[in-house]
């Protein structure tokens, strides 16, 4: 499977090369990047570590090169300038979303191919792609709260001494404000998480709120979030590669699943090699879905204003 990095001279779109690269599970890795020098840079340095980790094709190139992509990860963003008001950063990131987007199409793309966007707002961008590129809504998905989650489950079971392998939590709804943690379901090693000594209301809303604040917490201490996110794109790339069919709460086009329409954002989704192939309605808390639609509807006002 060949997957295409668009910003990959970035630092997260690096740091999902050198994820895939490590997995070995992609045959192909294209580094595309507005900086030609800076992909050719980053391809020649994942080449010099092939015969220590996978054998894979990996190189930089064009849109033209790229056409052939079975995944297309779409990392490429711009930073927010001093004073500049988050639905501006929006409007100037959804411009540059929308060149990236019309050089995909133009250069031709592969019928079942996948469009993953990591560029944020992603769900907003997500939603763009969907309308933009005329793919059935499952070939497009956002990373959504994939990395909200990782770091939900990492901190429970840094706090609770548990192995961060066998917590199942997940974050659910917009990747921004109005995300929301789902402990009706949360567990360890298979058994309910809110049974475990220590996992009381206050160590929740505690948990969570150093949760939503973890990105600002990361761009503190070292500029950007990159490792985490690089791996939370690998989970999702190696989903789709291996077909796993795996339950994940990526971003996608909602078509009736927990009363939700025409909005893009995370609910329980079975991924596999045609993208998004279902939602999962699980049972939630009412509080629970509640907050996901309140989540909805907050998304669907920021595409109102977005243009």
């Amino acid at each position: 499977m060949k997957t295409t990095i668009v910003g990959g001279g970035g630092r997260v779109g690096s740091n999902a090369a050198i994820c895939l690269q490590c997995a070995g599970i992609v045959s192909e890795i294209q580094i595309l990047d507005a900086n030609q020098d800076l992909a050719e840079g980053e391809a020649l340095d994942l080449l010099h570590g092939a015969s220590s980790l996978a054998d894979q094709r990996i190189y930089a190139g064009g849109y033209d090169r790229a056409a052939d992509s079975d995944v297309f990860v779409i990392t490429a963003g711009l930073r927010r300038k001093p004073d500049e008001s988050r639905l501006d950063l929006i409007n100037r990131n959804v411009g540059l979303f929308s060149q990236i987007l019309d050089s995909i199409k133009s250069a031709g793309m592969k019928e079942d191919a996948i469009v993953f966007v990591v560029s944020n707002p992603v769900d907003v961008l997500t939603h763009l792609a969907v309308s933009f590129l005329g793919l059935p809504s499952n070939q497009v998905i956002g990373l959504g709260t994939m990395l909200d989650t990782a770091r939900f489950r990492s901190l429970i079971a840094d706090e609770l001494d548990l192995a961060p392998t066998q917590v199942k939590a997940l974050i659910l709804g917009e990747h921004g404000d109005t995300m929301l943690p789902i402990w009706s379901s949360a567990s360890v090693g298979g058994l309910p998480l809110t049974g475990v000594k220590g996992c009381d209301p206050n160590f929740q809303r505690q948990i969570f709120e150093r949760t939503k604040k973890s990105g600002a917490e990361v761009i503190s201490r070292k500029g950007g979030a990159g490792w985490a996110v690089g791996a939370t794109i690998a989970e999702t790339v190696h989903a789709i590669a291996l077909d796993k069919k795996q339950l994940l709460p990526v971003s996608s086009l909602q078509n009736g699943c927990y009363g939700l329409k025409d909005v893009c954002l995370s609910v329980p989704t079975v991924v596999g090699r045609s993208g998004a192939e279902k939602h999962i309605e699980i049972d939630l808390w009412p509080k629970e879905k509640q907050g996901l639609q309140a989540s909805a509807r907050a998304l669907q006002e920021m595409l109102k204003n977005v243009g």
